[in-house]
């Protein structure tokens, strides 16, 4: 059966000149898809981190867990998870280091992770600070370049971590993406307005879901422009897809609400 008979007049995607506490709160209540700042980073900003790229070290995921090619700078949580729900530490911790060090030594200036939290942070009214583990900063701020797509799949801290892995509590899990390049076609991020749930398991492919899994779900896509801003809340199911020619590359982070009301950031 369908899930879904009607559609959700608050399921939308909005362009707006720049992010607000409202805005924020709707993508955590859900009652939001998505919200883009087009322009959110200049032209200039984005000309200069695309040319120093080259200076930090990328590499492409192990193509046995993630079937679709991703070149990526900067260690994810998510990639060091062991099988009962917990960080494989050592080696998280080693590759944090290691990232932060790369990124100092790239000279990216201005700096388009630092810019976007300072922004995110001016909206919210309060600092976005790193989340931290036994008092210890996580890393934040990643770069994927996605051309062949993603699979459908959602990204919810809480369940990849269940025995818990911050010191803050999360309530609700936003993702920010900025684009400093992009294709002249494809390259869409779509949003489902579905979460995960037990049955969609059936459906498993790889790190992600077939679409069979959504295929009866309201939705939004959003192509992005060089420069634009994007928030959505992952714990909708979400994709990517595939781009015919050119380069589609983003910074991201991962924001969390705290019961504080903090806003606290990771990769």
């Amino acid at each position: 059966m369908p899930r879904t008979t009607a559609l959700d007049p608050l399921f939308t995607a909005v362009n707006c000149e720049v992010f607000t506490d409202r805005h924020l709160t709707n993508l955590a209540a859900g009652t939001l898809a998505a919200v883009r700042v087009p322009d959110f980073l200049d032209t200039s900003t984005c000309r200069t981190a695309f040319a120093a790229l080259d200076r930090l070290p990328t590499a492409d995921y192990d193509p046995a867990r993630v079937p679709t090619p991703i070149v990526r700078f900067g260690p994810a949580l998510n990639d060091y998870r062991d099988e009962g729900g917990r960080l494989d530490a050592e080696r998280y911790w080693h590759d944090a280091e290691a990232a932060r060090a790369a990124w100092q030594r790239a000279g990216m200036r201005p700096d388009p992770i630092a810019v976007s939290m300072a922004r995110l942070g001016s909206a919210w009214c309060a600092a976005v600070a790193p989340a931290t583990i036994g008092g210890r900063a996580v890393f934040g701020g990643t770069l994927r370049e996605i051309n062949a797509g993603a699979l459908i799949h959602y990204d919810d801290i809480n369940r990849e971590f269940p025995v818990g892995l911050f010191d803050q509590g999360i309530v609700a899990q936003l993702a920010f993406n900025v684009w400093v390049t992009v294709p002249t076609a494809g390259g869409a991020t779509t949003v489902w307005r579905h979460r995960w749930e037990p049955a969609d398991e059936q459906h498993r492919q790889a790190y992600g879901y077939q679409p069979e899994t959504v295929q009866h779900c309201q939705h939004v896509s959003i192509a992005p422009e060089p420069g634009d801003g994007l928030l959505f809340n992952p714990a909708n199911f979400h994709a990517v897809e595939p781009n015919p020619t050119g380069r589609r590359i983003a910074f991201a982070f991962f924001l969390g609400l705290t019961p504080t009301g903090q806003l606290i950031a990771w990769s």
